[in-house]
């Protein structure tokens, strides 16, 4: 079998393996690019699996040793790369269970990556400035970013009291009616575009309620009412609706909204989150 085929022997070994070796095998296929640098024991380590382990996977897959496995893999991936990453289109039925996985990695990996580069820093600090200073903050979307709606309102909640979900269209339109100035209404939208939204966000400008919308197009007609919008990245298509990579990036940028407020008064936020951790605690066994 040729060195190249590295990433196919781990599939086609994958249900023979041992649970440990299944580790290995997945730390591996993971961290594709990562592991060809490593030496047995940082890979052992790194799996949480004794040196021992690594060995037996090698050699079970067909290989004479670590160091001919890791040539292998570097070849494998030497080969997939070359002439773009051909890893990171559609998921095909020719894939092998590597490819796929490393099809959606690069995917999600390029979808943080966008966002990073599309966000703007001054955006960001508006958010912060809007939503520290907020009575209430509603968060809200439609379908899978009404997923993300909820995941923010989560975060924000173990440390601030007045961050709402609000899932449902009509329940939507009836809390933004009780809502005013000083008011914020934490919006995600992919695509900025949704009548659902539209209709949400008019309203609030009606009421004087600010705006944040997470929305990957910032020329929508959400973002035209918008107070500040971010710019999510991940490409998707129309018959990629819904994808996980899209939520990831709208995920990052809650995750950074989050942060940029906690920093303007770290040891508060610390503080309410150790006594969210020591309340908790008690619904564990």
């Amino acid at each position: 079998m040729p060195e190249t085929d590295a990433f196919e022997r781990i599939s086609n070994a994958y249900y023979h393996l041992t649970s440990a070796e299944k580790k290995v095998a997945d730390y591996v296929i993971i961290h594709q690019k990562d592991n060809q640098y490593m030496s047995i024991s940082e890979l052992a380590e790194a799996c949480g699996v004794a040196e021992a382990t690594v060995s037996r996977f090698v050699r079970r897959l067909g290989f004479k040793g670590f160091i001919a496995f890791k040539l292998a893999m570097a070849n494998a991936i030497a080969g997939r790369s070359s002439g773009g990453n051909p890893l990171s289109g559609e998921i095909s039925r020719e894939d092998t269970v590597a490819d796929m996985c490393q099809k959606l990695y690069a995917a999600n990996v390029d979808a943080m990556e966008q966002t990073l580069s599309l966000l703007r820093p001054e955006a960001l600090q508006a958010a912060g400035d809007l939503l520290k200073s907020a009575g209430m903050v509603l968060c809200m979307g439609q379908g899978g970013s009404m997923v993300v709606a909820q995941e923010a309102a989560h975060l924000f909640s173990t440390v601030f009291g007045n961050y709402f979900p609000v899932c449902d269209s009509h329940m939507q339109t009836i809390a933004t009616i009780h809502l005013g100035e000083g008011d914020v209404i934490l919006y995600f939208s992919y695509s900025g575009a949704t009548r659902d939204m539209l209709e949400i966000v008019q309203l609030a400008k009606e009421r004087k309620v600010k705006i944040i919308l997470v929305t990957r197009f910032p020329k929508s007609p959400g973002a035209a009412l918008a107070d500040v919008v971010l710019q999510c990245g991940a490409n998707e298509s129309p018959i990629q609706m819904g994808s996980i990579a899209a939520r990831i990036a709208m995920i990052f940028v809650v995750d950074m909204i989050f942060s940029e407020v906690c920093r303007r008064d770290l040891e508060t936020c610390q503080t309410h989150r150790r006594m969210l951790a020591d309340a908790l605690a008690e619904k564990h066994l």
